[in-house]
């Protein structure tokens, strides 16, 4: 384990726990509190003292209550499936699990909007508007086993971001427990809003440091009805990246746009057994290009018209899924790309993003920094909206946290992505491991506004304390 810390909860704290959310959803057994002590950031542990369980809102507005009275840390978590470390009780303390909030609780047809708990599944939320005709476009990787509030932490993204926006775009209203206990909303289940400070946007990837979201409002939209999709093999690498610019300049907004270099194709085509891509050892990567709407003619037109622009570049034989399951198959490759790449070896992953432009360059120096330093690198991720995925695998390196010689790499790349006018995080978030790195991309006095406003929220810094920046 990597913490030391105090104990923070009695046997007293331990008797209220249990009288507001019943025996059996209180854990302090080794196993139960192992299971919480790590995400998918990197191989990082950190036990917490207790696990709670809560299921209705005045109950976690109970506990932080008492939190915040006897300022125990709390680390609010969805399902685990983080990438900066931001359910991680490094502090010990309470960690408060969203798990058994997990209901949709309306679809409203006639206002195109959703009322849900923060502990349902992306995935089953994105059905459950779908059989209605109803869509809601973010789709995180991890979608088939994240919560929803856990992407309105991160204000994640995904493929169709480049389209259709993130989290951010889709949220309209919070109801929300501060950690000093009290419960409010946090704005109106409206498209248009100018009424003061926009406290739901700040909500939207705070990473659980300012408040627990315990109901979510989303507008959502019509399901598209048709979609196409087509794999391009580039065997130039700088060049995948050139194309993604040049089909925006062309006229044309893709639904999806996914850059997966061929050394992570490989792995993750062994990992799941699959050949539905065909691997020439002339080719450096492959863009993912798919385009949505309502009238297929008007989509093939498009799709011929994107693959005739990308002529002008280095090409192997262009691929389309003629399909619904070629479609899954070509997918499924490429959102398990990260879990397959991370258990070969590459375990830490960064989440660059510079403007789609800069994309060829953030590529081309990504390359020479794992020359210059010795580290294997793989690259993949959203390219339709610059926003890289960066898998690096250094002999004996597990975490980014406790090497040097990871340190300086990523000083180096972060100055690199802050010249091509980004920023160190797409989608992911700050959390724990990226803390470090904000005055790359921030003046002291961005971080001193940043500050203060968490101290409004939580004036004894009880909850996720030690994320985002230091306490």
């Amino acid at each position: 384990m990597n913490q030391t810390h105090c104990k923070n909860i009695t046997e007293a704290h331990l008797f209220l726990f249990k009288q507001i959310v019943g025996e059996k959803f209180v854990f302090t057994d080794e196993e139960s509190l192992a299971n919480y002590a790590h995400d998918e950031t990197e191989n990082l542990h950190y036990l917490p003292e207790i696990v709670v369980k809560p299921r209705a809102v005045e109950e976690i507005s109970a506990i932080l209550k008492i939190c915040n009275d006897a300022k125990i840390p709390v680390t609010p978590r969805g399902a685990g499936t983080g990438l900066s470390g931001g359910a991680l009780p490094h502090l010990g303390g309470l960690l408060l699990s969203t798990e058994r909030m997990n209901e949709i609780l309306e679809i409203d047809e006639r206002n195109l909007q959703i009322t849900t708990e923060p502990g349902v599944i992306t995935e089953v939320l994105q059905n459950a508007v779908k059989e209605k005709g109803l869509f809601y476009p973010p789709d995180p990787a991890s979608r088939g086993s994240c919560f929803i509030g856990g992407n309105i932490s991160e204000n994640s993204g995904g493929p169709k971001a480049v389209k259709y926006g993130v989290v951010k775009d889709y949220v309209l209203n919070l109801q929300i427990v501060l950690p000093t206990g009290e419960i409010i909303w946090t704005g109106a289940n409206v498209l248009k809003n100018s009424t003061g400070y926009n406290l739901t946007q700040l909500i939207v990837g705070s990473e659980g440091t300012l408040a627990i979201v315990t109901k979510i409002v989303l507008r959502l939209i019509p399901l598209p009805k048709y979609d196409l999709l087509m794999l391009v093999p580039f065997r130039k690498l700088e060049q995948a990246g050139e194309a993604v610019s040049k089909i925006f300049q062309a006229g044309f907004v893709p639904s999806a746009m996914e850059l997966v270099e061929i050394n992570a194709l490989k792995i993750v085509n062994a990992f799941v057994g699959n050949n539905t891509i065909p691997i020439t050892e002339d080719t450096e990567a492959h863009l993912l290009i798919e385009v949505d709407g309502n009238n297929k003619e008007v989509l093939m037109t498009e799709m011929e018209t994107i693959s005739e622009n990308l002529l002008q570049f280095d090409i192997g034989e262009i691929y389309f899924a003629e399909d619904a399951q070629q479609k899954e198959e070509l997918w499924k490759l490429r959102r398990r790309v990260a879990e397959a790449v991370k258990l070969s070896g590459y375990s830490i992953e960064e989440d660059t993003v510079v403007p789609r432009a800069a994309l060829p360059a953030l590529i081309r120096g990504v390359k020479e920094l794992g020359i210059h330093f010795d580290f294997k690198v793989v690259c993949y991720g959203h390219a339709g909206d610059g926003n890289l995925h960066i898998r690096i695998n250094k002999e004996g390196v597990k975490n980014s946290q406790q090497s040097p010689e990871m340190i300086q790499w990523l000083r180096a790349l972060f100055q690199l992505v802050k010249k091509l006018g980004g920023t160190i995080s797409g989608e992911h978030g700050i959390g724990l491991i990226q803390k470090s790195y904000m005055d790359i991309v921030f003046e002291e006095k961005q971080l001193e506004l940043m500050r203060k406003i968490k101290t409004v929220f939580d004036p004894n810094n009880i909850l996720n304390a030690g994320k985002i920046f230091d306490n």
